[in-house]
């Protein structure tokens, strides 16, 4: 697996509702979000790429860091510029802000990948998680034509590749509260975060 799937770490989001502030370097637990992230994907990777926008603030990680090729900022541009750069037929994306991303809940979605299917997409039912997903190189082209488009909605190129959705039955089983899905997008997301850090759930 570690050959054949890249690592994908998407940090170029905007994160004004923290004043602008680098949600991939907020500490929770006293552990940044990148680092957390980092160790599992360092597990199950042997290449991985960051995309990011302001590359200097992550010269201390041995990452392969890039940037969008589009000028716009939207998770569909990252998303393009990590298999626009990626030399594996796939890759398993994850945002920036998401602390608790369980090795054994990606495990899970690799395992999903399979001849003829273009993205693993987790869904629960709060949706799909396309920002905690596999997408193949396939997806490259429909993506970029997007773009090129304006249009930025992911669930979009859903509709030009093979999709292949995990239950949610399937993702509990090795993350019972689906906390890898839990993202910071504002103070009291951190408060909830620092509070599971400290409880057994979340490590």
């Amino acid at each position: 697996m570690k050959t054949s799937v890249t690592g994908v770490i998407l940090a170029g989001g905007q994160n004004t509702r923290f004043s602008g502030k680098n949600k991939a370097l907020i500490r929770v637990g006293g552990k940044c979000i990148l680092d957390r992230i980092y160790d599992v994907f360092s597990d199950l990777f042997e290449k991985i790429i960051l995309v990011t926008n302001d590359p200097i603030q992550y010269l201390e990680w041995d990452l392969n860091i890039v940037t969008d090729l589009f000028p716009v900022r939207s998770s569909l541009t990252g998303i393009h510029a990590g298999l626009f750069y990626m030399t594996t037929p796939y890759a398993f994306f994850a945002a920036c802000d998401i602390p608790f991303l369980k090795k054994e809940l990606v495990e899970t979605i690799l395992g999903n990948i399979e001849p003829g299917v273009d993205i693993v997409i987790p869904e629960t039912s709060q949706g799909f998680e396309p920002l905690c997903s596999v997408y193949s190189k396939q997806c490259f082209k429909p993506i970029e034509q997007q773009l090129v488009k304006k249009d930025l909605k992911i669930q979009q190129i859903f509709r030009k590749v093979r999709v292949k959705k995990i239950p949610e039955n399937i993702l509990r089983q090795n993350d019972p509260d689906l906390v890898s899905f839990s993202n910071i997008n504002t103070p009291d997301d951190l408060t909830r975060a620092e509070y599971i850090a400290t409880s057994t759930t979340g490590e």
